[in-house]
């Protein structure tokens, strides 16, 4: 990649709670953004898949894409991603061929392979035995064959709407599994450095070293997820910031819950130790005015040669979370 590319730039977006609000204020708060992506030019919008979780609205995440799907135009929507091991595929391939046909075009499905949730909601999902065997790789394997069906022997089961659809396949993860199995399967990666940034450089060199082409895939495509938060000063983006930094806080303690609106000073909150584990988690974030972010955006751009950007933001404020993506899609457009 060079630095005479566009840089394709998409979403995350969590569809975060903020303290007094209600899962309907997310959801209304997550269409004005999908809106005014697709108005700026994103590529494309995914949301996540988590449960048990008071501050995250996006637990049905084919229904929320859906929603967003229908007031939108041209925006692609997907997941990033449905938890695969907390469904049966045939369940999925469903979801994502009826959304398939009803806006043919628009939709990824990103495949994770981590619960999303705590033991016991994941077992309130699964309703499953301790021990079951990972069949993640197969599970994956199998969605691949329904959705690339081509007219021979009609399969037993199929999905209906679904087979046959090539719906777009994308691999998550945060650590170098899903990189080697992209990579064996010929599919494109997405990189969770957002909140797990230890393994990044590693992951994308195994998944660039080890890729095999594939029947949806001739070479390697790369996307690395990362925190953005933009305002009109640095000082304002980090006051900002300081919601998201709350949030894992409060995760690390077993106490997940509303977005916290920010605050002037973190120490009077958290701990050193808790300091040293936050900034390790939230590493992979730019944080500041439009300069400071198109700089953040070029370096990440240069030291990862993503072939896409992410951009996940947790802010408290429904017109600063707006702004913020605003401004970092500005300073995208900067680097030309």
């Amino acid at each position: 990649m060079t630095e005479k590319t566009q840089l394709r730039v998409s979403v995350l977006d969590l569809a975060p709670i903020p303290q007094g609000a209600t899962p309907r204020d997310a959801f209304h708060s997550s269409l004005a953004l999908a809106q005014l992506a697709e108005k700026l030019g994103y590529h494309r919008y995914w949301l996540a898949e988590h449960h048990n979780m008071t501050g995250i609205a996006s637990a049905a995440t084919s229904v929320l894409i859906g929603h967003l799907a229908a007031h939108t135009s041209t925006l692609h929507l997907g997941s990033g991603g449905v938890m695969l091991p907390n469904h049966a595929p045939l369940v999925i391939a469903e979801q994502f061929g009826t959304l398939a046909s009803l806006f043919p075009g628009r939709i990824d499905l990103g495949l994770g392979r981590a619960p999303g949730s705590d033991q016991r909601t994941m077992m309130a999902l699964r309703r499953d035995i301790p021990g079951r065997a990972d069949t993640f790789p197969e599970d994956v394997k199998q969605l691949i064959e329904w959705f690339d069906y081509q007219q021979q022997e009609q399969p037993a089961i199929q999905p209906v709407p679904g087979l046959g659809l090539r719906v777009p396949i994308w691999l998550l993860g945060s650590s170098l599994y899903s990189a080697q199995l992209a990579a064996q399967l010929g599919l494109p990666f997405a990189f969770a450095s957002h909140f797990a940034p230890e393994m990044l450089f590693q992951a994308l060199h195994l998944y660039r070293e080890k890729f095999q082409p594939s029947a949806r895939l001739e070479k390697p495509y790369a996307m690395v997820c990362i925190n953005v938060v933009a305002a009109d000063s640095e000082r304002d983006a980090r006051f900002l910031f300081t919601s998201m930094q709350q949030q894992f806080i409060n995760l690390r303690r077993g106490k997940p819950g509303p977005l916290p609106p920010p605050v002037d000073n973190m120490d009077t909150i958290w701990s050193p130790s808790e300091q040293f584990g936050v900034q390790q988690a939230l590493s992979m974030s730019v944080v500041g005015d439009r300069e400071k972010v198109r700089q953040g955006l070029a370096a990440l751009r240069r030291e990862t040669q993503a072939d896409e950007i992410m951009l996940n933001g947790q802010i408290f404020d429904r017109q600063a979370r707006l702004d913020s993506f605003a401004l970092a899609k500005a300073a995208c457009d900067d680097l030309g």
